[in-house]
């Protein structure tokens, strides 16, 4: 009976926060002026945000009553909500999910695992790095969450075989995958999300030549000061391997895996998407269009090769709960642009910065990276797009796409990637890991890769391509 008071009076102190948050909104929405339309977009945009944060398990259901009071006030239209829930981006990302699910069950993953096992004269700083190196690679390639499950997996077949805690090493792993997943468009759904949005769309090269780069820089200096402060169990593990090895033995199980058709897969994936801004011109497409059509196309293919597992690919690799929130979350941010809302706080912002526009690029990354640490990356860089493309400059998309990836390192709930790892070491081994903890490392890799992210963008930014400015958004 105690545990149920309390249970209900916590669920009574979230509602009471929830309501707090969204009246908070609407009052300050009328204090600056906005009408009722633009106060109605605010209210309920906040009150999805708030409720995705206290209620998690009720976020679907609250979006869906959201998204029913913008269509019975009159301030979104059912085209306007098909027009605004992104199916492109959705389709890209059940393709993606499925594409990594097949190739999973086609070995690769667990081929990757042994030949990592087996590098000749292994040591923990080349476990470390390697491991890290891969999971970055892997976040660039498919989703944060499916790599840090493969990565974890490596990492616990060695701990368990040395006989080591493997928290440390996971941390170290999934703040890698957070950095890695800023390098191209695939890695993180904001990637995605921000392509899409910008005018005109960003294509995948666009990423490969102004992210990915900064991405290894952050990587380069984040992985040094991990291998400092995470120095004591890397030591540790040195010295359980050098014992392993004078015994003979291995660090894990050695079998053959049959990889060659998963490899040859992800190789012509990611030439095609490599590709797609060729393809497009040579056949007069719109922008992105092979970018989203590829994976569709490769999807397709493999569920028909493995048709016998169709069914299993489409209910058990793709995330649906996940994706039919973030169609959502992209209508209720979409009311606030129609509703110009994203447009009053774009001039605020353009307004506070105009006698210091070099402090604006630091203040995106800063407010996008804070923001990220308490609040799923996809949902804060949902409702600040808008703003960003409002201000139209390039730098600043960039800003908003590292400092919402970098900022999921600071606390362990900043990103999906971070709490499955969390989730996977609770169930494995029973062990909780501490906020602080966790904290402690998280702001200073934050704090390392804002400043370099932020030295790198400036250096960047004078020579990147001007970009048209949005067309005007239309008032409701």
């Amino acid at each position: 009976m105690e545990n149920a008071t309390s249970g209900s009076l916590t669920g009574a102190a979230r509602t009471l926060g929830v309501v707090l948050i969204t009246l908070s909104a609407s009052l300050l929405s009328l204090r600056y002026g906005f009408n009722f339309v633009q106060t109605v977009s605010m209210a309920v945009f906040t009150l999805v945000i708030s409720a995705a944060l206290f209620f998690w398990e009720h976020h679907l259901p609250v979006a869906f009553a959201g998204i029913a009071i913008l269509l019975i006030c009159g301030i979104m239209e059912l085209p306007d909500m098909v027009a605004e829930s992104k199916l492109d981006i959705i389709l890209f990302l059940v393709a993606m999910m499925i594409i990594v699910g097949i190739l999973k069950d086609l070995g690769l993953f667990s081929w990757i695992i042994i030949t990592v096992i087996t590098i000749p004269g292994m040591t923990a700083r080349t476990f470390v790095i390697v491991a890290c190196a891969i999971g970055a690679a892997m976040s660039c390639m498919a989703d944060e969450t499916t790599s840090i499950i493969f990565i974890s997996a490596l990492i616990f077949q060695v701990c368990d075989t040395l006989n080591l805690k493997p928290i440390s090493f996971v941390i170290m792993a999934v703040m890698a995958i957070n950095i890695g997943s800023a390098g191209t468009m695939l890695g993180n759904p904001v990637g995605i999300l921000i392509g899409q949005n910008a005018v005109p769309p960003l294509s995948f090269n666009d990423f490969m030549i102004w992210s990915f780069p900064l991405m290894l820089v952050e990587f380069t200096a984040v992985m040094l000061f991990m291998l400092w402060n995470f120095r004591r169990e890397i030591r540790e593990m040195d010295v359980r391997i050098e014992e392993r090895r004078r015994m003979g033995l291995a660090l894990g199980p050695i079998v053959k895996v049959p990889y060659g058709r998963g490899l040859f897969v992800l190789v012509l994936l990611m030439s095609l998407l490599s590709l797609h801004t060729n393809i497009e011109d040579r056949l007069g497409l719109v922008r992105n269009t092979m970018l989203i059509t590829t994976p569709l196309l490769i999807a397709g293919l493999l569920m028909l090769w493995r048709r016998g597992h169709i069914r299993k690919h489409v209910e058990s690799d793709v995330e649906w709960m996940t994706l039919i929130f973030f169609m959502m979350l992209f209508v209720v941010a979409g009311a606030l642009k129609r509703t110009q809302v994203t447009g009053h706080i774009a001039d605020g912002f353009a307004a506070a910065f105009q006698d210091a526009p070099d402090l604006l690029l630091p203040a995106i990354l800063g407010i996008s990276a804070v923001g990220s640490a308490f609040i799923e990356n996809i949902i804060f860089v949902a409702a600040f797009i808008p703003i960003v493309v409002k201000l139209d400059q390039t730098p600043l998309l960039w800003a908003l796409l590292h400092g919402a990836c970098l900022g999921g390192n600071i606390t362990m709930i900043g990103s999906t990637a971070n709490i499955a790892a969390v989730s996977l070491l609770e169930k494995r081994y029973w062990t909780r890991v501490d906020f602080l903890v966790w904290l402690k490392t998280g702001l200073m890799v934050g704090l390392l890769s804002f400043l370099v992210a932020w030295g790198g963008l400036a250096l960047l930014a004078p020579h990147m391509p001007i970009r048209p400015p949005p067309p005007a958004a239309g008032r409701k």
